[in-house]
């Protein structure tokens, strides 16, 4: 509807430089440029040259999405930005880039929470959010249990990642397996082909003394361990490893943690939403697995197509768009970019 805020939002936080154009709940563009390939080679992201890729992506970026929308800057009623968390050098580009527009166009910004965006991004999707609901967020660098009573003010957060997150272990134990950067994609294709309960990979923080202390926590890195050390004495033993059996029973021991506990916090709260996030939530086991076993507990679950579980800059838009209409008061303009913004904050 007309009525509804046009809302740009530009992301920034890691290697995607993404800008979105959203009218209410409707995603009208989403441009994105990717530096992935760059950072192949390293096996991850390097901040410095991620960084530069934004700086270089940030204008054409804008330029396309606001040709695909039909709109000039002068159209959108406020400008939304990922001011954290992220990698420094790269929220710094984007939010400079927001404040620069902002200034010139005359509108307001909205500096906003990465992670509150991934929440906010299944509203293109689904609609308006359910609330209260639970939120399971996960990525390359957070694994995290959210309770959301109302997304514009703050969300409660139940547990996360106390190591390494789930897409970290995506990324780590593709490397052990010869598979490329980034590893969710590759670790997924190889595992359709493999046997998920071939070998009994460790779970971790669900024995009953973790769960007393870390009921909604998450730990991969002894996972990540255990298929290190298994993969070793194979090729100790002079055995074939065969990748798609690792691949798979790998992936259903995270899969596994990650619905088990989310769908613990939806019971354990009488909330019957669930809503999954992040770059890891497109993975094919995950969407499958959370599906099937929340529908015997009477859960909806909620989650965006692959392409929207990534970062792009229509969640930051979508997350702006759910401000705006909440009547959230803007930003300042000396807005700082916040590598380690808590997740209880959604907007500064």
């Amino acid at each position: 509807m007309a009525d509804e805020p046009l809302v740009l939002g530009i992301e920034t936080s890691c290697d995607e430089t993404g800008v979105g154009i959203v009218r209410g709940h409707t995603l009208l563009a989403d441009a994105l440029a990717s530096s992935v390939e760059e950072h192949a080679r390293f096996g991850g992201v390097v901040p410095e040259v991620a960084s530069r890729a934004h700086l270089e992506a940030i204008v054409p970026t804008m330029d396309r999405a606001l040709r695909e929308a039909g709109v000039t800057i002068a159209d959108v009623d406020a400008i939304a930005v990922t001011s954290g968390p992220g990698l420094a050098g790269a929220l710094l580009v984007g939010v400079a880039a927001a404040k620069g527009y902002a200034v010139a166009a005359e509108k307001p910004v909205y500096g906003v929470n990465h992670l509150a965006a991934h929440v906010a991004v299944d509203t293109l999707e689904h609609g308006p959010l359910p609330e209260p609901a639970i939120a399971l967020l996960v990525s390359g660098g957070h694994s995290s249990l959210l309770r959301v009573d109302d997304l514009a003010r703050g969300v409660v957060p139940l547990g996360a990642t106390i190591d390494d997150a789930a897409g970290e272990a995506f990324d780590k134990v593709a490397r052990l397996l010869g598979l490329p950067f980034p590893g969710g994609p590759y670790i997924d294709r190889e595992a359709r082909a493999g046997d998920p309960v071939s070998i009994a990979f460790p779970r971790g923080l669900t024995a009953a003394k973790d769960l007393a202390a870390h009921r909604y926590d998450f730990s991969f890195s002894g996972l990540k361990t255990a298929v290190a050390r298994w993969v070793e004495a194979r090729q100790r033993a002079g055995e074939p490893v065969p990748v798609a059996d690792v691949a798979a029973s790998f992936q259903e021991a995270v899969c596994d943690v990650l619905v088990g506990k989310a769908l613990d916090a939806c019971r354990s709260s009488g909330i019957d939403t669930l809503v999954i996030g992040g770059g890891v939530a497109a993975n094919s086991r995950l969407r499958a697995m959370a599906e099937q076993r929340a529908e015997k507990h009477g859960v909806r679950v909620r989650t965006p197509r692959p392409k929207l579980c990534t970062d792009n800059g229509a969640m930051v838009a979508a997350l702006g768009s759910h401000l705006v209409a909440a009547g959230v008061a803007p930003s300042r303009l000396d807005l700082p970019a916040d590598s380690a913004m808590p997740l209880t904050v959604v907007s500064v």
